[in-house]
């Protein structure tokens, strides 16, 4: 065990560090499998800012879990199977969406305070101890399945997690450092360790460990408009890919319908939830449009919901629609709804009264580093769970609520396995510092700026909601130059936390790109004006680190990633 002691302090300079265990991002799946793993290990928690700074915080919505008996594991794998528009991998979703009582269960034994029916139990529920919970319907789901907190899941949950953690002398955290890049073995392939950019004293440290855990989040500040918190610039993927791991289906970027428009809160997601429980979409002269786009009209599946709100903004040149609860009664929305109701009134607007004003936005990356279900990768000693990862769960687009439930699914098989090879795994030797001796401090961070604007803006343009062929090349054309710029800056200047992200979302938009030319149909959320028919090949589009031209790979429905 390491010879630092525990701290929480954002001014500890980490200089050489030793973990058993090195987990990257402080959310669900991240702070889950540092609990589920044995106490005996030292394990180092890192954080690139505060260690509240993750999706998990934000979350509203809630668990996907079947507790009710009139709902089953059938249904919830055939919703999530239809949401995928034909690439989830079966045997995959099964596998995850089965474990979803059991995490519940053990949510609730770290007390996570989910919202409880205040009139009597639902009738013959599938786990008598889960009896009271109320379930609410999001869009997707066949049944009321979601598991929530009020509309703060994400940081009801987040919470027990981090106080959980706090509790564990095994477990340090250290936030506010910013993982460059992994140090691989070259005689065995293993990955030892990793280079650690430390924001309070502006030096790039080195961490060995037996195992790595990338749990960093998804992708979506590679956009212009976003529901995600500032550190979603897809930092563990692109270091995946970097240290020669496979990436796959990062074309299938969702975008949330319904983000609140207000310039004061750009980046306030409005749940999928309050469609759930009722809210209607809706035009500025009041008359709905969904049910011309689907069935199931507000409660269809993300992709042609976001689809459906581009295309009438687009048709009537809006800047925005309107998402409709007022004919609720007004004590149900305060109650169901607390912090959506409270945020909104803090800017005048008051959703019992009145519609809300919202705009699709990048919402989460379905594609992601090529693992097992446990989260191993293609490099030894190197997993990837949650966001980061692509196990097959999601395929074309992700359901609603699903995403959590991955994150505990795949943080338990990933710390079991973990627990039961770390024993056997060599050492890490004496690894290589990291130099700088021939670089120098910029004078020129404008540079940095402006290039993460234009990035940002020509892939809302070029690479958003729908694409096509001109708009794909004249993207990539613009990825490669700005790559060139980047490349030169990061040679010659000590790095800073705003260049390293430049240089993951550079990485990140090229792989989005990459899939994206791959296929050649319309699919989930890739929506293509160049080939709008589907394509009756059900394939992967992976990309590999020798060979980044990519390939489409029919997909085994039986088993993982191949």
């Amino acid at each position: 065990m390491s010879t630092h002691t525990k701290t929480n302090s954002q001014s500890q300079a980490i200089d050489t560090l030793h973990a058993d265990v090195v987990v990257v991002g402080s959310g669900a799946a991240g702070l889950t499998a540092a609990l589920r793993l044995p106490q005996h290990l030292d394990i180092l928690i890192l954080s690139k800012s505060d260690i509240t700074e993750a999706s998990t915080y934000y979350a509203q919505g809630g668990i996907a879990a079947v507790v009710d008996k009139t709902d089953s594991i059938e249904a919830h794998v055939a919703d999530t199977l239809t949401c995928g528009d034909g690439l989830c991998h079966p045997g995959i979703v099964r596998n995850i969406v089965t474990q979803g009582p059991a995490i519940i269960k053990w949510l609730e034994s770290l007390n996570v305070p989910f919202s409880r029916q205040k009139a009597a139990p639902l009738e013959g529920l599938n786990d008598q101890s889960l009896a009271s919970l109320h379930l609410t319907q999001e869009g997707g789901h066949s049944h009321r399945r979601i598991i929530h907190a009020a509309d703060s899941t994400g940081l009801a949950v987040w919470q027990q997690l981090a106080s959980t953690v706090a509790k564990r002398n095994n477990i340090r955290l250290l936030a506010n450092a910013t993982a460059v890049d992994i140090i691989i073995n070259a005689d065995n392939q293993q990955a030892q360790g990793l280079y650690v950019f430390n924001q309070t004293t502006d030096q790039v440290d080195t961490v060995s460990a037996r195992a790595i855990i990338l749990a960093t989040g998804g992708a979506n500040k590679t956009y212009l408009y976003t529901s995600n918190p500032d550190v979603a610039t897809g930092d563990g993927i692109a270091m995946a890919w970097r240290a020669g791991c496979r990436v796959a289906n990062m074309e299938f970027m969702q975008f949330h319908p319904t983000c609140l428009f207000h310039p004061q809160m750009r980046s306030f997601l409005i749940s999928e939830a309050v469609r759930g429980e009722g809210g209607l979409l809706k035009l500025p002269n009041g008359e709905r449009f969904m049910d011309k786009y689907h069935p199931r009209a507000e409660l269809a599946q993300r992709d042609i919901v976001a689809r459906a709100i581009d295309t009438e903004m687009k048709r009537h040149g809006l800047e925005c629609v309107y998402l409709d609860i007022s004919h609720l009664d007004q004590a149900f929305i305060k109650s169901h709804f607390p912090m959506i109701y409270q945020k909104c009134l803090s800017i005048g607007l008051d959703i019992s009264q009145e519609p809300i004003p919202v705009v699709p936005a990048a919402h989460y990356t379905c594609g992601g580093v090529v693992t097992d279900q446990a989260g191993q990768t293609d490099v030894a000693g190197l997993y990837a769970i949650g966001e980061t990862a692509c196990t097959g769960l999601h395929g074309a687009n992700r359901m609603a609520s699903n995403s959590l439930l991955e994150c505990f699914a795949c943080a338990f098989s990933a710390a079991q396995v973990i627990a039961d090879t770390i024993q056997a795994t060599p050492a890490p030797g004496n690894l290589k510092p990291w130099d700088d001796s021939q670089v120098m401090d910029s004078e020129e961070d404008i540079t940095i700026t402006h290039n993460w604007l234009e990035l940002r803006r020509f892939m809302w343009n070029y690479v958003g909601i729908v694409r096509s062929d001109a708009r794909l090349a004249r993207a990539e054309r613009r990825i490669n130059l700005l790559k060139q710029e980047v490349l030169e800056y990061y040679s010659h200047y000590h790095v800073t936390n705003n260049l390293l992200e430049l240089r993951n979302l550079l990485t990140i938009a090229e792989l989005i790109v990459k899939c994206a030319q791959l296929r050649k149909e319309s699919r989930g959320l890739h929506s293509t004006t160049d080939y709008p028919q589907l394509n009756q090949l059900l394939a992967d589009s992976i990309l590999t680190p020798s060979n980044s031209s990519g390939s489409y790979v029919r997909f085994n429905i039986n088993d993982t990633m191949e």
